[in-house]
């Protein structure tokens, strides 16, 4: 049996700030979906040299009344970054809450604006740790 991993959907309330997120992670759009008659937007974001493994945005036009309101039921969403440190920086720097900084130069946590949980982690070794990184504490939980 083949299996093949096509996208992970999360819901979004706001699409055009989630978008600017995810673009701040230096993901780009790969394809957009309007669906007048089902009355929803689907933005398929994915990192430029992998176009092939998108977070799929879904922007139901009337709002979410009557599904899940906790969007951390499935876990988190997971990017290998070159340089940790310059991207949590490249984040703070917008007003993004690094939520688990990356004390250890390997991993850290931020949320989306729809309370999506992001795992960055080094690419390689573990980057030295470094201030101020090393002496952040942890905030809110992810």
């Amino acid at each position: 049996m083949k299996i093949r991993y096509l996208h992970t959907m999360v819901r979004v309330k706001d699409l055009d700030k989630t978008m600017a997120f995810f673009k701040l992670l230096g993901l780009e759009e790969t394809r957009r979906i309007d669906n007048d008659k089902g009355r929803f937007t689907l933005v398929f974001m994915a990192p430029p040299d992998q176009p092939e493994c998108p977070v799929e945005l879904t922007h139901n036009w009337d709002g979410d009344d009557g599904l899940p309101s906790d969007s951390r039921h499935f876990g988190h969403l997971a990017y290998r970054v070159g340089n940790i440190y310059e991207m949590c920086q490249r984040l703070m720097d917008a007003g993004i809450t690094i939520n688990r900084p990356p004390r250890d130069g390997h991993m850290a946590f931020v949320r989306s604006p729809d309370n999506i949980s992001i795992e960055l982690l080094q690419e390689g070794d573990p980057l030295p740790p470094s201030e101020p990184w090393t002496s952040m504490e942890n905030t809110g939980h992810w």
